[in-house]
């Protein structure tokens, strides 16, 4: 009797070899089942063949009129809302005070321009201002055409004004605000240095003491004609159009959270998706 084996019958057969392709397989099927409880709480899909399915998203069920109509709504909020910015009122407000007013007030001369002391009194603020920066800008009768970059000291003590108008200590004398600044000039200009920023207001008055150390030569040298203190801070009027527009969001999402929940109550909560429960 003849030797058969599997080369006469036209076929061979290859033990498993256990190569990467079918450990990679093999780890991608337990992974599949290790998830595969959870696949009754996905959205449903038209490849899906099971009967427990999600509640159907509206989105998949609109037509194209709605689609228009919702983009065409999007766009016209987008619209109502760079209309209101543009044409409100302005984001900040800012006002001033010469350092040569303040120097005339106090009795000193001039030549106390590059160091002080500045006595600032700032405007009338109040919560709806939110916050304050004290700004100034020097001018100087520099006419070259160099730049130039000088850094000073900036010594500041503050002072709050209370309903009985009398002055309370912030920042004492002795423990002043004392930071080092850069002035970068170019002929007469220079850029603008931040003396302070209050991130929070508590009174309807500040007074602010000023001291600059270092610029006693750079004054012989190039002579600052003037300093500028600005007052800076946001609109009261800006503050209160963000508050309502705030107030009506919010009430405009409760509203549609609340409809979306109603709505979805016609269905039994078994059948809701995750995204669904977590909005609900």
């Amino acid at each position: 009797m003849a030797k058969m084996d599997g080369a006469s019958l036209g076929y061979a057969y290859h033990l498993p070899t256990g190569g990467c392709l079918l450990r990679l397989r093999n780890a991608l099927s337990q992974f599949s089942d290790l998830f595969s409880e959870f696949n009754r709480y996905i959205a449903p899909a038209y490849h899906h063949d099971r009967c427990e399915r999600s509640v159907q998203m509206r989105l998949y069920s609109m037509h194209k009129r709605e689609f228009v109509m919702v983009f065409l709504a999007f766009f016209c909020c987008l619209g109502l809302g760079i209309f209101i910015g543009l044409a409100g009122p302005p984001i900040t407000t800012t006002s001033h005070v010469r350092g040569t007013t303040i120097l005339q007030k106090l009795n000193l001369s001039n030549n106390m321009m590059s160091q002080g002391p500045f006595v600032i009194t700032s405007p009338v603020i109040t919560t709806y201002h939110q916050q304050l920066w004290v700004i100034s800008v020097f001018q100087t009768d520099n006419t070259d055409d160099e730049i130039f970059d000088k850094s000073f000291q900036v010594l500041v003590s503050i002072e709050g004004v209370n309903t009985d108008h009398k002055p309370v200590p912030i920042l004492h004398g002795d423990k002043a605000h004392n930071r080092t600044r850069h002035l970068m000039c170019e002929k007469q200009s220079c850029d603008p240095v931040t003396i302070l920023h209050l991130g929070f207001l508590d009174f309807s008055h500040y007074i602010f003491t000023v001291n600059f150390y270092g610029l006693k030569s750079f004054h012989k040298r190039y002579h600052i004609r003037e300093i500028n203190f600005y007052f800076k801070s946001y609109n009261p009027g800006f503050t209160q159009l963000e508050m309502w527009f705030r107030l009506i969001f919010l009430i405009g999402t409760f509203t549609v959270a609340c409809w979306f929940t109603l709505t979805l109550r016609n269905y039994v909560m078994y059948d809701w998706s995750f995204e669904q429960k977590w909005m609900s």
